[in-house]
């Protein structure tokens, strides 16, 4: 990480490309280093370089200025101006922002580890051996969610530096995948010939269009408050419609989650983090480099033998 933040201190703005190609030359590396791929197929040197970056901007040691384009912040110069021997996680975590990202895997990860452990049972506990930790499959599990989380990331980033016009297309394909419309032409014309009164499309929420469901998207970076949702809610009870769904590459204020709950109109509020996991799990905008099959051994196999 420290040779890239180096690099960011020394140019105005730069381009992965650019950077990967610098540190290339400043570290030396030939070019069988840098066309060394991981099991995936993607160069490894690469994929580091796409990590530093990432975590640097999460610890707020780089910003994205404009679409394609990375530079290092006053925080990164204040870094750098201690001199470090090493740039590196441990070291990231004295940035709250970092640490709250840190801290929010490692919630997750135990969440998804203690989920279904919960013992409702009466009486002692019985006492169970030591599970051990980090088996392969507890890394294998852990390495999944942190590069999903990683591609979530991405994606938001790459939709907030395309052009308006591509988050309104994003979502036509997405809703579409989703089951959503008769095809995805006619869910396109119909976000495409809205956008008054605060409502940016309109969708059938069946093949047969029995039902519509209204849309507001806001390509946002602050968080979307109750003012906003709000003014959506009004839109619908003027098109006397039942449901809406309210998309935003940011967050929702709790004032605004608060709102939804305690009205009639049905508005779903679909958040940045949220919108990212259904475009991996609908596989827009991404796409599949290696599938791993885990495998188990058939116990009944052998005693049937």
């Amino acid at each position: 990480m420290l040779p890239l933040l180096e690099l960011a201190d020394e140019y105005d703005f730069l381009q992965l490309r650019e950077a990967i190609d610098l540190l290339a030359l400043r570290l030396n590396l030939t070019e069988d280093d840098k066309r060394e791929l991981l099991p995936g197929g993607r160069p490894r040197f690469y994929n580091r370089i796409t990590w530093a970056q990432s975590n640097l901007a999460k610890a707020g040691l780089l910003e994205f200025p404009k679409r394609g384009h990375f530079r290092i912040t006053e925080r990164g110069r204040s870094v750098l101006a201690g001199e470090p021997a090493r740039v590196d996680n441990k070291f990231l975590v004295r940035f709250e922002e970092f640490k709250k990202y840190q801290d929010q895997l490692k919630q997750t990860r135990q969440q998804q580890g203690s989920q279904g452990s919960r013992d409702s049972q009466t009486g002692p506990i019985p006492i169970k051996p030591e599970i051990p930790k980090d088996t392969p499959e507890e890394n294998l599990h852990k390495a999944y969610v942190e590069l999903k989380e990683k591609l979530a990331a991405e994606l938001l980033q790459g939709i907030m530096e395309s052009p308006p016009e591509f988050f309104e297309r994003l979502v036509v394909k997405l809703l579409d995948r989703m089951g959503y419309g008769g095809s995805e032409q006619e869910v396109g014309e119909a976000i495409g010939g809205s956008g008054d009164e605060g409502i940016d499309g309109v969708i059938k929420q069946d093949r047969l269009g029995l039902e519509v469901i209204y849309i507001q998207a806001k390509r946002w970076e602050n968080a979307v408050g109750r003012p906003e949702v709000q003014k959506f809610a009004g839109a619908l009870q003027g098109q006397k419609a039942r449901k809406g769904v309210f998309i935003t590459t940011s967050t929702f204020t709790s004032g605004a989650k608060e709102y939804v709950t305690n009205i009639d109109t049905k508005i779903v509020l679909i958040e940045g983090t949220q919108l990212a996991e259904f475009m991996i799990d609908h596989d827009v905008g991404v796409t599949t480099e290696e599938t791993y099959r885990l495998k188990r051994i058939d116990s009944d196999y052998f005693s049937e033998m």
